[in-house]
């Protein structure tokens, strides 16, 4: 039987439908294939975390530098963050400079969008760095409040047709400077999530840090950078550089990657430490999916006797994609010896690395391959005993709270469970 022509207004459709389809896979590509620096070798143990060669490799692969002269201080959830953020920021008297993923309507928006404009009409220059996507519930009223008093704000990234390409390459940095002379970072959102004190599944467990010292020079260096991609403006100058002399006996490094350049930077940092912990990792991550090197350096580490133990979210997650991706990575860590445990009251989002007692990572980076290779994200690294100290009985209380998984009960995973995650593990890489 012979087959009628086609006729011209459907050779049209399928003209349409294979630029459609081209333009699909070209932004797919564009948006979550690799990058050429990737880490792609292990990571050869040459060092301990006391040695000063360590540190000197994290200032020099990595960079800036380590600083002394620093404080730091953990604030534990919303009761005890957003109080420091807003004191602070009433406090200012120069500038403010704030870059967030997550800024949502409500009450606790409400109060950062007021206390901004306050101190704008006051004459402080205030600086506003939001992503477009993180971003998406805040309401015109937060907008029009701080842009009415000459809050400078603007978004990142914001979906046009012309960066497309870059649509998933979002700034998921949590950085607050105030004066050029104290910073916060950590993982909190500015959302009714993050309110509270964890006391229920609607108010998140999560930690934030104030800082003091000459480090707060690096990490204004780190909201300039998303900041001038942004407008194209240079804020530089004593009003934002102050000389600042030490406050503290902390030594400390803010450094930044993203997809733009350095986007593996995070990544090593990570394997660099693991692979020179020689004691312990205890690790709190809010999403935890770590590729294959990953675990091979987590494994080579509890071989030669380091203790690991992670604590992640349970039940109360926000994206139940990412924790059955997960769960399906842990069999290899757990027959090695690891201990991983599910946080039970509710969403837990804290994104903290401690290693051998001394070196401590916090910032906005999950342990992850979105983190690692597309987000824009910053990491404050604090290099003392009694701040880690400190958090590691932070930590030891999450654990009261927190369902530890043995590799037995790994294994008895309900077959519709192992589907799942099955399922859920193609989508790790996009995770």
């Amino acid at each position: 039987m012979q087959r009628k022509p086609l006729t011209t207004r459907k050779k049209v459709l399928i003209a349409v439908v294979s630029v459609l389809l081209t333009l699909l896979a070209t932004l797919v590509v564009l948006n979550f294939a690799p990058n050429e620096k990737e880490v792609r070798q292990e990571i050869p143990r040459l060092y301990s975390i006391e040695d000063p060669a360590f540190q000197r490799s994290l200032g020099i692969l990595l960079g800036p530098p380590m600083v002394s002269g620093n404080a730091a201080q953990e604030l534990l959830n919303g009761d005890q963050i957003f109080p420091a953020m807003l004191e602070a920021i009433r406090g200012a008297k120069k500038n403010i400079n704030f870059e967030t993923y997550i800024y949502w309507s409500g009450t606790i928006g409400k109060q950062f969008a007021d206390a901004l404009a306050e101190r704008a009409r006051a004459g402080v220059k205030v600086h506003l760095l939001i992503d477009a996507v993180g971003s998406s519930k805040m309401s015109d009223d937060e907008m029009e409040t701080m842009q009415r008093s000459s809050v400078e704000v603007r978004k990142y990234h914001p979906l046009r047709w012309y960066n497309l390409g870059r649509m998933n390459n979002r700034t998921h940095r949590k950085l607050l400077i105030v004066d050029g002379r104290i910073g916060f970072t950590g993982g909190v959102g500015i959302a009714p999530d993050w309110t509270g004190h964890a006391q229920d599944p609607d108010h998140w467990r999560d930690s934030h840090y104030r800082v003091e010292g000459p480090v707060v020079g690096q990490v204004q260096a780190v909201f300039m950078d998303n900041w001038t991609k942004t407008t194209g403006k240079v804020l530089h100058g004593d009003d934002y550089f102050p000389e600042i002399a030490p406050v503290g006996n902390m030594r400390a490094q803010m450094f930044s990657s993203s997809q733009e350049g350095g986007s593996e930077s995070m990544h090593l940092m990570y394997l660099l430490a693991i692979t020179a912990a020689k004691e312990s990792i205890r690790l709190s991550a809010s999403y935890f999916v770590p590729d294959e090197m990953t675990r091979n350096a987590l494994v080579d580490a509890m071989k030669r006797g380091v203790k690991v133990q992670i604590i992640t979210p349970g039940k109360h997650i926000d994206v139940e994609a990412v924790r059955r991706s997960s769960r399906g990575m842990w069999g290899e860590l757990l027959k090695a010896g690891a201990e991983i445990s599910e946080y039970e009251p509710t969403m837990y989002h804290c994104k903290v690395m401690i290693v051998d007692g001394l070196l401590v990572s916090v910032g906005s980076t999950n342990f992850d391959n979105r983190s690692f290779e597309l987000n824009d994200e910053a990491n404050l690294n604090v290099y003392d005993r009694d701040f880690a100290q400190r958090q590691i009985v932070a930590f030891d209380e999450d654990l009261k709270h927190s369902h530890r998984v043995s590799y037995e009960e790994w294994l008895r995973r309900p077959l519709q469970e192992k589907a799942m995650e099955k399922v859920a593990s193609w989508l790790g890489p996009l995770l």
